[in-house]
């Protein structure tokens, strides 16, 4: 496939992903109170974390991966393989949590055990057509998906609860992980398949995950904190507002996990400037949707996010600035894990701890709307930090990314 061709598909593909995402919570919204929002939100946000360490681990690895043809087929069947039994030995013990819990909360969590093999799955599968350099499979996969999660979760009516949505939205993308693993099998066959491969030493995804765990899922984690030792309706505000965000969102999260192949083709020279590129015009889109959503008349924010719509609305200034410095950072580290992919982890693990500090003394300063600037601050801070590093690496003469060959991320026997 043509580079261009290449890229527009990743990009659709990313797009239709986006869509998907935001659509979901919102039709969510509009179907549930402010407190089954909430309790949605809880649940989805621990789904977020468990799909981030997934990609993390698995996913992120497995686009970097280089070799022959036959070891990198084999590598994506592994990988595939690897995340189906994770998934549904870790979905049996969230299933197993939930069942003896009271709550309509415990009830989400329960769910949501039971769909975990099947969203982890689908999402990996994009990751191995990233890989194999197939990503208008991956956007076959992603528009069927799409379709059966609107369709699914638009039959429903007002007072829906939770555990239903949940169970709805993660059964929708069964259709797509089929497909996609009809679609994969015919282009991996006869490869070798190790299931334990991601187990072993030697895995980068042991170093992706600690960035992740100190990045992501710290603030992650630290809203969903709040939000139990303090007023739970705080996850469902910063969440209605991220979720305005949401195809920023998943462009941001898309460009670490599935940028590389395609920076790959460009020379290494070249490599750098188009994530500086990058990271100009996803900010530039972010404070332009910031713009749009702030200009939003009330009648329609209220149609997006039901009775959420005016504690979500009050924090866009802070998070649109959040998401503008976010892009940043993120294009920033995409150009460090192509230049050097071990330099990216002090980074996270200290800027992302500042972060959640920053979170924690804004929400006891000046409540929800403290926090969201606090998060906000701390995404200034990691993106500065982060292109500071690679001037510095471009300065040292790391002018072409570091050998990210087949042992290093093989492993070891």
């Amino acid at each position: 496939m043509r580079a261009r061709t290449a890229i527009a598909c990743s990009v659709a593909d990313q797009g239709v992903a986006a869509l998907t995402n935001i659509l979901v919570l919102v039709v969510a919204a509009r179907l549930s109170t402010v407190a089954d929002f909430a309790r949605f939100s809880t649940v989805y946000l621990v789904f977020t974390v468990l799909l981030g360490v997934s990609g993390a681990h698995t996913g992120q690895p497995l686009v970097l991966r280089r070799g022959a043809d036959d070891e990198v087929r084999g590598a994506c069947r592994s990988a595939v393989a690897f995340t189906l039994l994770a998934a549904a030995a870790l979905g049996a013990l969230l299933a197993a949590a939930g069942l003896p819990l009271p709550g309509a909360t415990a009830d989400a969590l329960t769910a949501l055990g039971l769909v975990l093999p099947v969203v982890l799955g689908q999402d990996v599968v994009r990751y191995a057509f990233s890989a194999l350099h197939l990503p208008h499979l991956a956007l076959a996969g992603d528009s069927l998906r799409l379709a059966c999660a609107l369709g699914a979760l638009g039959t429903q009516q007002h007072g829906t609860t939770a555990a239903r949505l949940v169970m709805l939205w993660g059964l929708s993308a069964l259709p797509a992980l089929l497909l996609s693993a009809v679609l994969l099998h015919r282009r991996t066959a006869g490869a070798p398949l190790r299931p334990g491969a991601p187990l072993r030493r030697g895995h980068l995804g042991r170093r992706f995950v600690v960035e992740f765990g100190v990045g992501n899922a710290t603030s992650q984690l630290s809203v969903l904190a709040l939000g139990t030792v303090g007023n739970s309706l705080v996850v469902g505000a910063l969440r209605g507002a991220t979720t305005l965000f949401g195809p920023l969102n998943v462009l941001f999260t898309s460009a670490t996990g599935f940028g590389p192949p395609l920076l790959g083709r460009l020379p290494p020279r070249r490599r750098v400037r188009a994530t500086a590129m990058l990271a100009a015009v996803l900010a530039a889109a972010a404070v332009l949707w910031a713009t749009a959503l702030a200009l939003l008349p009330d009648r329609i924010g209220r149609h997006l996010l039901g009775d959420t719509w005016p504690t979500a609305a009050a924090l866009l200034p802070a998070t649109g600035s959040q998401y503008a410095a976010m892009a940043v950072g993120t294009s920033g580290l995409l150009a460090l894990r192509m230049l050097d992919p071990r330099t990216t982890l002090p980074i996270q693990v200290v800027f992302s701890l500042a972060a959640v500090a920053f979170l924690v003394g804004g929400h006891a300063l000046a409540g929800v709307p403290g926090a969201a600037w606090g998060l906000c601050l701390g995404s200034v801070c990691k993106a500065v930090a982060t292109w500071i590093r690679v001037a510095r690496l471009r300065r040292g003469g790391a002018g072409a990314p570091a050998p990210v060959s087949t042992d290093s991320v093989r492993p070891a026997s």
